[in-house]
């Protein structure tokens, strides 16, 4: 009569029998691991709707922004607390305030620093919490492998109090007590690829906001008079048709001249 397999679950190596086995530390860093894989992701998914309704509205001030009259009209068609309605309500305050300036400065410097201000707080908080998944992705590792360390180190003691050293008894509480390690870096790879993702992300979207806060501070510079090319309403076709050299023979003849460039026989 054949003997029955044992279980699954009468297998006495696993996560549950390391955490026994290395006791409250064990479990401290168990824990704190969870927290931060937990809190990675939420950093993960929160950051990325943020950077994705800012893309968005990037999208529609490329759309239909610059064909307003002004820019305060303009800025009732973003959204109420947009990034890029923030840079244009900030940079109509600071032309207001220059006219109530008692020391005479520069408008094009003073609208300029507003701009600049405006845009770094931005950009502050879409690296908010970036921070934290640096950290956890270059301190992870290292705890998990403070808990292999403390699970490895009662494990032997354990089995040198038994007075067992045979390879089938050092093996298993000891390839064990790996796991804590595999855990860290289970935890800290996807808080690198996050980490990345987004700053190249937000690198991205902190360029579209130079420009759109260069095109904005020419606006007012100029009076309306300089916008962008998008908004002046010239199709590509038609820019590069006016671009294009024309074709031979199309341009005037100069005096004593043929069409085709050859010097004119005066007696003709």
């Amino acid at each position: 009569m054949a003997t029955p397999t044992p279980a699954a679950s009468d297998n006495p190596y696993g996560l549950m029998q390391a955490l026994q086995e290395g006791g409250l530390i064990s479990w401290s860093v168990f824990i704190i691991l969870v927290g931060m894989s937990i809190f990675s992701f939420y950093i993960l998914f929160t950051k990325l709707l943020q950077q994705q309704k800012i893309i968005n509205q990037g999208k529609k001030v490329r759309a239909s922004f610059w064909n307003s009259a002004n820019l305060r009209e303009a800025s009732t068609k973003l959204e109420a607390r947009s990034a890029y309605r923030a840079i244009v309500e900030d940079a109509l305050i600071a032309q207001d305030q220059h006219s109530k300036l008692t020391d005479p400065v520069d408008q094009h410097e003073w609208v300029a620093g507003s701009l600049s201000r405006s845009q770094g707080s931005i950009a502050a908080r879409l690296g908010e919490g970036l921070a934290f998944l640096a950290t956890v992705g270059s301190t992870a590792p290292f705890i998990g492998l403070f808990g292999t360390v403390i699970g490895i180190y009662r494990a032997l003691i354990k089995i040198g109090a038994s007075g067992d050293a045979s390879i089938s008894t050092v093996a298993g509480p000891v390839g064990e007590a790996l796991i804590m390690t595999a855990l860290g870096l289970v935890v800290a790879v996807p808080a690198v690829l996050a980490y990345n993702w987004l700053i190249r992300r937000n690198k991205t979207i902190t360029e579209d906001l130079s420009a759109f806060t260069n095109d904005v501070h020419g606006y007012l510079a100029s009076n309306g008079a300089v916008k962008p090319a998008m908004a002046s309403g010239t199709t590509k076709a038609q820019t590069r048709s006016t671009a294009a050299p024309t074709q031979r023979g199309s341009e005037p003849v100069r005096p004593g001249m043929t069409s085709t460039g050859a010097q004119a026989d005066p007696n003709r």
